[in-house]
C-alpha cells in the first residue's frame, strides 16, 4: 500500500502534486520541496517552449524551400507542356535538342551572377560573348596558343574592370557599358561580317551527348554545382557574397574588399569565356552579333533564380534553372503554334510572376515574424 501511494506520488504532474499535498490533512509543504517542484515545472515549460520553437522553425524552413523552388516549378511546367504538345520531345535526343541552347545562356548567367553578387550589373556580357565567339572562329582555328592567350587577357581585363569600379568609384553600369562597346568594336574589327570556322574539338566537346542520357543536362548540372560550391559551400564564398551586401563590414573583419571584387570579376570573365565557347559550338561560325541578347536575358535569369540587385543575394542553382526557363519559352511557344513575336512578352510575364511571388514571400515572412 505504501509503495502504491509512493508510486502515485511520483507519477503525478508537479501542479497536481502541490494541490494534493496542500489538501491532504492540511500539511504544509517544505521550502525545499516547493523549490524542487517549481524547478521541475520551469524545466517542463522550457522544454515545451523549445519544442514549439523547433516546430515553428522546421515549418518555416520547409515553406522557404517551397518558395525557393519556384524556378524549378516553372521549368517543370514548361517541359510538361512541351512534352504533352510534342511527345517526340520526350526522349534523350529530344531533351538534348531542347536543352542544348540553354548551356551558353546558363554560363552567361553565371557570369552575370558573379557581378551581381558584387552589387554590380554587367551591361557588356553580350558583346563579350560575341567577341569570344569571333576569336574562337577566326583566331583559335589557326593559332591555338594565341587564341588561349587572348582569352586570358580578356579575363584579366575583367579583373581590371572590377578594380576600376572599386578604386575609382565609377558606377559599374558605366564601366561595363563602356567595356561592352570596346568588346563589340574589337569583334567587328576582327570579323566585319559573319564568317570563320569553329574548331571541331570545341564543337565535339560542347555537343557531347551519350545515347542513354542527354548531354546538356550534365553540363547544366555541372554549371549549377560549380557555382553553388564557389559561392555557397565554402568560407571564402561567404566573404565574396558579403562584400557585395556589406563591403564595410567585410573590410572591418580584415578581408580585402578590392581582392573580393577582383575575384568576382575574374570569375565572371572566366564564365563569360566559357559562354562564348559553348555558343560557338552551337553556331559553328563567328558573328560579332552573337550573344547580343544575353545582357537582359542573363539579368532576368539571375532574378528569376532568386538573385537580387542589392548584391550578396544569389542562387546559382536557381539561376541555371532560370536560364533554362527563359530559353524554353521560345520552344514552348513554337510547339503551341504561337508567333515568336510574343516571346519577349512571355519572358516579361515570367519575370513579373517570379517577382510577384517573391513579394508575396516577403510579405508572408514579415507577417509571420510579427505574429511570432
Amino acid at each position: 500500500m505504501k509503495n502504491r501511494t509512493l508510486s502515485q506520488h511520483h507519477s503525478d504532474p508537479p501542479v497536481t502534486e502541490i494541490v494534493k499535498m496542500s489538501l491532504a490533512g492540511g500539511k504544509e509543504i517544505s521550502r525545499s520541496e516547493s523549490e524542487k517542484v517549481s524547478s521541475q515545472l520551469e524545466m517542463q515549460t522550457g522544454l515545451l517552449s523549445q519544442s514549439g520553437s523547433f516546430h515553428r522553425h522546421f515549418i518555416r524552413a520547409g515553406v522557404n524551400r517551397l518558395w525557393d523552388g519556384v524556378p524549378f516549378y516553372l521549368l517543370a511546367a514548361m517541359l510538361a507542356v512541351i512534352v504533352v504538345v510534342q511527345p517526340t520531345a520526350f526522349g534523350v535526343m529530344g531533351f538534348a535538342l531542347l536543352l542544348g541552347s540553354c548551356v551558353p545562356l546558363a554560363l552567361a548567367t553565371m557570369s552575370q551572377m558573379f557581378i551581381m553578387a558584387a552589387g554590380d550589373i554587367d551591361l557588356g556580357i553580350g558583346s563579350f560573348v560575341g567577341l569570344i565567339n569571333v576569336i574562337t572562329a577566326v583566331v583559335l582555328i589557326h593559332n591555338t596558343a594565341l587564341g588561349v592567350l587572348l582569352y586570358l587577357v580578356l579575363i584579366v581585363a575583367y579583373v581590371m574592370m572590377g578594380l576600376i569600379v572599386y578604386y575609382l568609384q565609377i558606377p559599374a553600369l558605366i564601366v561595363t557599358l563602356g567595356a561592352g562597346f570596346i568588346w563589340l568594336g574589337l569583334a567587328i574589327n576582327i570579323l566585319p561580317s559573319p564568317a570563320g570556322t569553329v574548331p571541331s574539338y570545341i564543337i565535339n566537346w560542347f555537343s557531347w551527348s551519350p545515347s542513354f542520357f542527354p548531354g546538356p543536362v550534365v553540363y547544366l548540372v555541372a554549371i549549377a554545382l560549380i557555382g553553388h560550391f564557389i559561392l555557397m559551400r565554402n568560407r571564402y564564398g561567404a566573404i565574396l557574397r558579403g562584400s557585395g551586401s556589406n563591403a564595410e563590414a567585410i573590410g572591418r573583419a580584415g578581408w580585402s574588399v578590392a581582392r573580393t571584387k577582383a575575384t568576382l570579376y575574374a570569375l565572371a570573365g572566366f564564365f563569360g569565356v566559357l559562354s562564348g565557347l559553348s555558343l560557338s559550338a552551337l553556331t559553328t561560325s563567328g558573328d560579332s552579333a552573337n550573344g547580343s541578347e544575353y545582357v537582359l536575358l542573363s539579368i532576368v535569369s539571375v532574378i528569376i533564380g532568386g538573385g537580387e540587385f542589392t548584391g550578396g543575394i544569389v542562387a546559382p542553382v536557381g539561376a541555371v534553372a532560370g536560364a533554362c526557363v527563359i530559353v524554353l519559352v521560345g520552344s514552348m511557344l513554337s510547339f503551341l503554334n504561337i508567333s515568336s513575336n510574343y516571346q519577349i512578352g512571355a519572358q516579361g510575364v515570367i519575370l513579373m510572376l517570379a517577382l510577384s511571388i517573391r513579394v508575396v514571400r516577403r510579405t508572408w515572412g514579415s507577417k509571420k515574424k510579427v505574429v511570432a
